[in-house]
């Protein structure tokens, strides 16, 4: 199962990317996580049902000092998975 999650809120310049790595790879999710040039986060993440769900709590939890105020959720199609490797920041140093 592939989703594609879009964060609202104050999620960049608070380490939000580095929060959803650490919570992602420690599920096992492959995919990745980047800022957005309208200062929200998107997340791609595949994996089994039940560890998408822990990590949408995790999304809509937030990391300490962020906020998050609304999380879109769409389910991508499986194909959409198939090139995504282990769980990563895009446009991190």
């Amino acid at each position: 199962m592939v989703r594609h999650y879009l964060v609202k809120g104050r999620v960049q310049g608070v380490g939000f990317r580095w929060f959803v790595h650490r919570e992602a790879a420690a599920l096992g999710l492959n995919g990745w996580v980047r800022n957005t040039e309208d200062g929200y986060v998107e997340v791609v993440a595949a994996g089994e049902p039940d560890t998408l769900a822990e990590l949408s709590q995790a999304l809509h939890k937030g990391s300490r000092g962020s906020r998050v105020d609304h999380v879109i959720e769409h389910q991508l199609g499986d194909a959409e998975g198939k090139d995504l490797g282990p769980f990563q920041i895009e446009g991190a140093w």
